[in-house]
């Protein structure tokens, strides 16, 4: 089954063309990677998919679980299932993260007309997720990654992810600023997490790195706005050692 599907896509920031026609097939249970020099236009392809401002797509389509994923607004693909990782998580002072995301959580629930959590349930749902990613509990009682380390700010993302256990995970540079140990602590949550039947990861990174641990099933080359070259995780290695120019020419 396809869970997201780009045919065409071509989007702008401002007055510049960023991406010029891209296309991309992700199954159920799948995990992709997309690797590309800067400039690219892999952030752009995570924001166009979660909906922010600013970005605006001109041609092309997107079909996630066979709806028109940007007929939606950002809350209503959250709700539908997308989660979208940050390269750098934004602070919220002021706002616990156990507050924080007991709201997020309840708002998709509602959204679903499901029923929602009560405080000691989503306490209990925290605990366990904040447990895979390593991260004390007294973190999550602090205001949302004010005075966070780097790797910190990315486990307490991934406990995000865990807690809101989407469908489908956009994560653009996950291992940004993590060390050796919080680099494979992250990546066995995402595993933990998202390696499952009916989900799906896009994972945009630099780096070979994080796939070592988050092993993908396809990585595909992001240049000048659209998948030049793909293939299987040897791709990957292939770019670590002879760099972009060798298969974005």
């Amino acid at each position: 089954m396809t869970m997201l599907r780009i045919e065409n896509l071509h989007a702008t920031v401002g007055e510049t063309e960023i991406l010029r026609g891209l296309s991309l097939e992700v199954g159920a249970g799948e995990v992709h990677a997309i690797m590309g020099p800067n400039g690219a236009g892999k952030s752009t392809l995570a924001y166009v998919l979660g909906g922010r401002p600013g970005y605006e797509v001109t041609a092309g389509s997107v079909t996630f679980q066979g709806h028109d994923l940007l007929a939606l607004e950002p809350h209503e693909r959250a709700a539908a299932g997308l989660f979208l990782g940050f390269q750098y998580p934004v602070e919220i002072p002021g706002v616990s993260n156990v507050q924080f995301l007991r709201e997020a959580l309840n708002a998709q629930r509602s959204a679903r007309n499901e029923a929602l959590l009560s405080g000691g349930d989503f306490l209990k749902l925290a605990r366990e997720k904040a447990g895979l990613l390593k991260l004390d509990m007294d973190m999550l009682k602090r205001p949302v990654n004010v005075g966070f380390s780097g790797g910190e700010k990315k486990r307490a993302e991934m406990v995000q992810m865990g807690i809101l256990d989407p469908a489908f995970a956009v994560l653009d540079e996950t291992d940004s600023g993590l060390d050796i140990d919080a680099l494979r602590t992250v990546g066995e949550g995402i595993n933990a997490i998202m390696r499952k039947p009916d989900k799906g990861v896009l994972l945009i990174t630099h780096y070979q790195r994080l796939l070592d641990y988050v092993k993908p099933d396809k990585v595909h080359v992001l240049a000048k706005g659209r998948i030049v070259t793909s293939g299987g995780p040897e791709l990957a290695r292939q770019l670590e050692t002879e760099g972009y120019e060798a298969v974005a020419a």
